[in-house]
């Protein structure tokens, strides 16, 4: 055999993959791609561990300790005493609590309605890609980001009962009377249901901006070519295209006017006269103001009752309406 033939037999046939170690006729000996695969399905989990604990700690516990504490009879240094369902009986039979109840789904209500509504208008206002739109936007975005304990304050200094007042001021101009705002029992719950459309409305409006890029454009030059003016192109394209973001905004926007303390709180603690008494500042009242910790509970388990009848009731909803 000749020096060259020779090369040619040691070189691999053309076509053929040269044999990876760890290989035996064709099959795979180990599988070490498996092994660190499964080996390291905990390696998410070490990442979420310390968010983990800290719910835990900070929310888990206190939940499971108040639904243990709504069923006993709070007495601090003494002992708790378990009083069975004492503490519910208690609760939805109080006069104070079916009218903070009533005032919270009020309140919920036009707070919900409200912020939809403007942020729908402002969506519509705002949709398009130009450079000055995005500015409008992130000024429109800035009552989201900035404290309640702030927007309180502010809208507060504005409801200044007086005729010099900012608001009373602006009514004066065209010939209205002074107004009493959160003095005013009459009034105090709208001013309070302002305040909360006026901060979430625009963390609906970004919502409903995202939502708007997946309703089809070929609907509105259809609409047109049939005579549809743009306030039913709105009507008949828009809202229906936005049917699951009106979903999920009423989910979040219920549950935020359901759970209202903050706002509430630093403008009226409830006043004048218990007009704009919600369940978390009665809640607050009965379990820190007068000590009644096992009947605040059952408070807070029944809101969070409601709050979760709520959120189930409208997931049941849109199933059955997407079927």
């Amino acid at each position: 055999m000749s020096l060259d033939q020779a090369e040619q037999a040691a070189l691999p046939a053309a076509g053929s993959a040269p044999r990876k170690p760890g290989r035996k006729g064709g099959a795979v000996t180990g599988r070490p791609g498996r092994s660190r695969r499964s080996g390291r399905w905990w390696t998410p989990w070490l990442f979420l561990a310390p968010a983990l604990l800290l719910f835990l700690y900070f929310k888990f516990i206190p939940m499971a300790s108040a639904l243990t504490m709504s069923f006993q009879e709070v007495q601090p240094y003494l002992g708790n005493k378990w009083v069975g369902t004492e503490n519910y009986a208690t609760v939805l039979q109080s006069h104070g609590f079916r009218e903070a109840a009533w005032h919270t789904v009020v309140l919920a209500a036009g707070q919900t309605a409200g912020s939809m509504a403007l942020g729908l208008a402002l969506a519509l206002l705002m949709e398009g890609q130009s450079r000055r739109l995005g500015f409008v936007r992130s000024a429109a975005f800035l009552p989201v980001v900035v404290p309640i304990a702030v927007v309180a304050e502010l809208w507060r200094i504005m409801y200044h009962p007086t005729e010099d007042g900012m608001l009373n001021s602006l009514l004066g101009l065209v010939g209205l009377g002074p107004s009493g705002f959160i003095n005013d029992p009459d009034t105090s719950m709208a001013s309070i249901m302002l305040t909360g459309i006026w901060r979430g409305a625009p963390y609906d409006m970004m919502i409903i901006l995202a939502g708007l890029t997946s309703v089809d454009r070929g609907l509105y030059e259809a609409a047109k070519v049939d005579g549809a003016n743009r306030r039913q192109r709105v009507w008949h394209v828009t809202v229906p295209g936005l049917r699951s973001v009106f979903s999920i905004l009423f989910i979040l926007a219920a549950i935020r006017g359901l759970r209202v303390f903050t706002e509430v709180f630093l403008l009226t603690n409830g006043g004048p006269d218990g007009s704009t008494e919600v369940v978390m500042t009665l809640i607050y009242k009965l379990g820190l103001e007068q000590n009644r910790l096992g009947v605040g509970a059952a408070g807070a388990v029944l809101l969070f009752v409601a709050t979760l009848i709520l959120t189930v009731v409208v997931q049941l909803l849109r199933r059955r309406e997407s079927k």
